[in-house]
C-alpha cells in the first residue's frame, strides 16, 4: 500500500515551514522586512560566512519568498510577497501564547 498523496498547498506549506525554521533564514526575513540587503553585508551584520547567508537566501527564493535585483553594487535581496510577514507576526503571537501558558 502507498503513501497517501498531501493536497500541494499542504506539501508547499510544510516546505515554506521547514525552511523557516532555519534560525538564519527567519533572521535574513526579518531583516529584509526593513530594507533591500546585499549577501554580504547580511553576511558582515550577522557575523556568518556570505556562504552561509547565500546559502539560506538560495532556499528563501527556490520557495519564491525572496527576489534580488542586480545593480552596480550586486544582487539587493526583498521579500518577494509581504504577506510572508503577516504570517510570521502570527506565528510569533502563538509562540508568546505557547510561553504566557501554564500548566
Amino acid at each position: 500500500m502507498g503513501r497517501k498523496k498531501i493536497p500541494e498547498i499542504h506539501y508547499r506549506s510544510s516546505r515554506v515551514c521547514r525552511v523557516l525554521g532555519n534560525p538564519t533564514a527567519y533572521e535574513i526575513i526579518k531583516v529584509l522586512a526593513h530594507r533591500k540587503m546585499r549577501p554580504a553585508d547580511i553576511a558582515h551584520d550577522f557575523g556568518l560566512s556570505r556562504q552561509t547567508i547565500c546559502d539560506a537566501l538560495r532556499s528563501l527564493r527556490q520557495l519564491d519568498l525572496v527576489r534580488y535585483e542586480t545593480s552596480k553594487r550586486g544582487k539587493f535581496y526583498t521579500i518577494k510577497e509581504k504577506q510572508l510577514l503577516k504570517a510570521i507576526a502570527e506565528f510569533e503571537k502563538l509562540i508568546k501564547i505557547i510561553q504566557e501558558r501554564k500548566y
